[in-house]
C-alpha cells in the first residue's frame, strides 16, 4: 500500500519497517551513492529499524538492517522510502 510510504527519516525512533525503495532525494547524491545503500542491505521488501537520531533530531541516525548498525546520513536516509511495519 503505498499510501503508507514515508521516508526513513520520518519514522519515530526504534520504529520498525520495510524498505520500499532507494530514490534519488537530493541532487547531492549521486547513482553510486544509491548503489551503496542498496549494497548495504537497503533493498525493497528489506527490513529496517530508526534506532535514533543524533544531535538536534538530525543526523546521523543509527540504522538497523538485519543484524547490521549503520549510521547515515541526513542526506542517504532521506532516498530511503518505507512502510512503517
Amino acid at each position: 500500500n503505498r499510501l503508507c510510504t514515508m521516508r526513513l527519516t520520518e519514522l519515530a525512533d526504534n520504529a520498525e519497517a520495510r524498505v520500499t525503495g532507494v530514490i534519488a532525494a537530493s541532487p547531492e547524491l549521486d547513482a553510486g551513492d544509491l548503489r551503496r545503500l542498496g549494497e548495504l542491505g537497503f533493498i525493497a521488501g528489506g527490513p529496517v529499524r530508526l534506532l535514533r537520531r543524533g544531535p538536534g533530531g538530525r543526523g546521523p541516525l543509527a540504522v538497523q538492517v538485519g543484524d547490521t548498525l549503520f549510521a547515515l546520513r541526513w542526506l542517504e536516509a532521506q532516498c530511503i522510502e518505507v512502510e512503517p511495519a
